[in-house]
């Protein structure tokens, strides 16, 4: 399955804690971990201070805890798991679908599952409540979306229209229907 993966599997960049100015890159290749740093001085010791690179193989990077603790301090304890998992052969394959694949997958699950799965990441709680995928799931719950439905859902949001009761549609869509109504009869 690894082979199905691109080149670069990963790769961050991003400055230093403060008051550092340092940049960094982190970038995780399909067989190598690679940490590139530049010195950003105002200090004459510093000026003429080259870029430095660190290239660690996988397993090699495990067993480094000089550079995962740089990597720690620098973006983050959450990606130095992510960094860990990838060179322990842990692919997130989830990670690698299009939001619209993903959203095309999400509509075929019950709304317990789908309220579970929005908690397990920033990603999926942003497409387990996007218009898009609710909107997916009235139209396979309805027989027919008319226009006016359509319009109030684009007002009040699709998943509120999915969990607003029948009565309560009905009487929104009149009030729709009725106001656009009364605009178009005083516009003659």
């Amino acid at each position: 399955m690894a082979s199905w993966l691109p080149e670069t599997l990963f790769e961050i960049v991003g400055q230093g804690p403060a008051p550092s100015k340092d940049y960094y890159q982190l970038l995780v290749t399909r067989s190598q971990v690679i940490f590139r740093w530049w010195k950003i001085s105002l200090r004459s010791e510093y000026r003429s201070t080259k870029p430095g690179e660190t290239k660690e193989t996988h397993e090699d990077f495990l067993e480094n805890s000089h550079l995962q603790v740089q990597i720690a301090l620098i973006f983050g304890a959450r990606i130095l798991d992510y960094v860990f998992n990838l060179c322990e052969g842990k692919f997130d394959f989830l990670e690698w679908l299009s939001d619209d694949l993903l959203l095309s997958i999400l509509s075929y699950l019950d709304l317990e599952d789908i309220a579970r799965l929005s908690q397990t990441s920033r990603r999926f709680a942003k497409l387990c409540t996007s218009d898009k995928l609710w909107e997916q799931i009235v139209q396979s719950a309805c027989d027919h979306i008319t226009p006016d439905m359509r319009a109030l859902a684009q007002d009040m949001g699709w998943r509120q229209m999915f969990f607003t009761n029948k009565l309560q549609l009905q009487r929104r869509l009149r009030k729709r229907i009725q106001r656009q109504g009364s605009q178009r009869s005083s516009e003659l």
